[in-house]
């Protein structure tokens, strides 16, 4: 649910009468684990989606019966293999949800979805009790009593972009839509402009080396920081820094010449072997790609199978599941995503 805070404030705040609807339980695959939500107006507006479109539509109704209602219901849509593609699970999974009617006179679901809306760490139990949902006005501050599910959302993982050429504006771009709060920093002002950017959380304009020492704390174990300045006197003492830094991931764009001379001047600037192993260059998934949007797609591919522990190969050369594991705690979502 509180991935939809964008949505759903404004409305609850308006008092629009909504019901959402959340996976309670995921058997075998599924395009969405448990936790996630969708919603749908007393006007008929459907907000999210729960299964990427295969029960949408039975499980719009659901939610429109619990407004007419007032009170929680629960459906399973597909728990046998037969049933599952009955009723349009082409992934051939099932999942158990409840639909729940919501208002903004709920005060504790309202703090946690303005405090998600202001992307703050926030949590919220959802009491799943005999087979439906609390009824409006009982969703609980986080439990570990039996039948509360706990929904969860973490703040955006951090990409940081440092220069602001035009593949760097695309790779805003991606990196917004996927999740992403980024920042883009460049010594030239002239570049780092909302018109630009106008999908980046934070524009900076500072030598990027200077930026990185001074913003330091801010970063952490989620954070990402792409060097796409091209300008070896920019981006060395850039990365030199960056190397240093507690971050998962660390990559710079450059031709195989240009990543072999980088590497002996991040020697000569003091960096060791091990450190040297943490950076990602050149730059990027080998997709084929070549405008600076293909390149973009490219680069947020390699940092999210970096993240996700993915191998990067065609799911048709793997046999492994395609989906991780559905019903993994929603109170510690995982980089990128909102539970």
């Amino acid at each position: 649910m509180l991935e939809l805070a964008a949505a759903l404030v404004p409305r609850l705040r308006a008092g629009e009468r909504v019901a959402v609807i959340t996976v309670t339980a995921v058997a075998r695959s599924a395009p969405r684990g448990t936790g996630s939500s969708m919603a749908v107006t007393a006007g008929g507006d459907v907000i999210g989606s729960i299964s990427g479109g295969c029960v949408e539509e039975d499980a719009v109704m659901l939610g429109l019966r619990a407004l007419s209602t007032g009170s929680g219901l629960a459906a399973s849509f597909g728990f046998t293999a037969e049933a599952a593609h009955a009723a349009g699970l082409a992934c051939g999974g099932a999942i158990e949800v409840v639909a729940y009617p919501l208002s903004g006179e709920d005060t504790v679901a309202m703090a946690a979805l303005e405090a998600a809306l202001r992307d703050e760490p926030t949590a919220l139990g959802l009491v799943v009790r005999d087979g439906a949902a609390a009824p409006l006005g009982t969703l609980l501050s986080v439990s570990a009593e039996e039948g509360v599910l706990t929904l969860s959302h973490a703040p955006r993982a951090r990409l940081v972009i440092l220069g602001a050429g035009d593949h760097a504006a695309a790779l805003c771009r991606v990196a917004a839509a996927a999740g992403f709060a980024v920042t883009v920093c460049d010594g030239w002002g002239l570049l780092v402009t909302p018109e630009r950017f106008p999908d980046a959380d934070r524009l900076v304009v500072q030598a990027p080396d200077q930026y990185l020492r001074t913003s330091a704390d801010e970063f952490d174990a989620r954070t990402a920081i792409c060097v796409l300045t091209h300008d070896e006197r920019v981006d060395i003492p850039a990365l030199a820094v960056a190397l240093r830094l507690p971050v998962a991931f660390v990559g710079a764009m450059g031709a195989r010449s240009t990543v072999g001379r980088r590497a002996g001047m991040l020697r000569e600037a003091g960096l060791d072997d091990d450190e040297l192993a943490r950076l990602h260059s050149p730059l990027g998934l080998d997709l084929g790609g070549e405008s600076p949007e293909e390149t973009a797609v490219a680069i947020l591919a390699e940092i999210i199978a970096g993240r996700r522990s993915g191998s990067g190969l065609p799911l048709r050369a793997l046999s492994t599941p395609i989906h991780g594991d559905p019903n993994a705690s929603c109170a510690a979502p995982r980089v990128g995503e909102r539970a």
